[in-house]
């Protein structure tokens, strides 16, 4: 597997999105989904990750930075075929190393409740995220999970 930062959408990519967006819409009401259009993933503060097996783009991540000491996991989507072969996991390593290296000290994110949510909470809490009250712009909401990571005294996960 190899993970690279991806610069400009490709066409796989755009369908890597719709796939998660499709995935997200279909598990809570539209006011709580708060998954990222492709136009709104390559702005300034965001970097995207994808990874890739071959040829075949199979999965993604980004890291959005809110301030200079707080940084957002985003669009973290692994493609169903590929899930439980540790693509998610390398995502999220690559941005939490990300995010360390820009000296934030906090990382966040906000996923659903639903239980098709379950593997990835499970992936954040084993990562060292715990639960947080709403961050940024978010608000309390039944169908959001809120966690977030202190990168001064975590580890990285394995």
């Amino acid at each position: 597997m190899q993970i690279a930062i991806l610069p400009a959408p490709t066409p796989a990519f755009e369908d890597l999105v719709n796939t998660h967006t499709d995935f997200c819409d279909g598990t809570a009401p539209a006011e709580s989904c708060h998954r990222l259009p492709v136009s709104r993933l390559f702005t300034p503060d965001i970097t995207v990750w994808v990874a890739h097996e071959g040829d075949a783009l199979t999965g993604m991540g980004a890291l959005k930075v809110l301030s200079p000491t707080e940084g957002e996991v985003k669009s973290m989507h692994t493609r169903a075929a590929q899930r439980g072969k540790g693509t998610a996991r390398a995502i999220l390593r690559t941005i939490i190393d990300a995010a360390r290296a820009k000296g934030l000290t906090r990382l966040s994110l906000e996923t659903g409740t639903n239980p098709l949510f379950g593997p990835a909470v499970a992936l954040y809490r084993a990562a060292g995220f715990s639960d947080c009250p709403p961050f940024g712009d978010y608000v309390l909401d039944p169908h959001s999970l809120f966690l977030t990571l202190e990168l001064t005294t975590a580890e990285a996960p394995a």
